[in-house]
């Protein structure tokens, strides 16, 4: 599975290079962190109008993405 979305963009000249959606200034981690928190997308959306509830998917399928990929440790020698 891919971690590529068009609504999410990346920009070393913005928020530190973090993931955002449509090159606005909230990160995916925004997002997520407000759902996290218990808010709804229709919450997140009312109090950030620029975004959409595509753009809410977007950010959990980009996490969902990211996650899905294993990394294996090496064990200590």
């Amino acid at each position: 599975m891919s971690t590529h979305h068009p609504s999410i963009t990346s920009d070393p000249q913005r928020r530190g290079g973090r993931p955002c959606v449509r090159d606005l200034r909230i990160s995916v981690g925004d997002v997520l962190g407000w759902l996290a928190q218990g808010q709804t997308p229709e919450q997140i959306v009312a109090d950030y109008p620029e975004l959409t509830p595509e753009d809410i998917r977007a950010c959990l399928a980009f996490a969902a993405a990211r996650e899905s990929h294993e990394v294996r440790l090496a064990a200590a020698a």
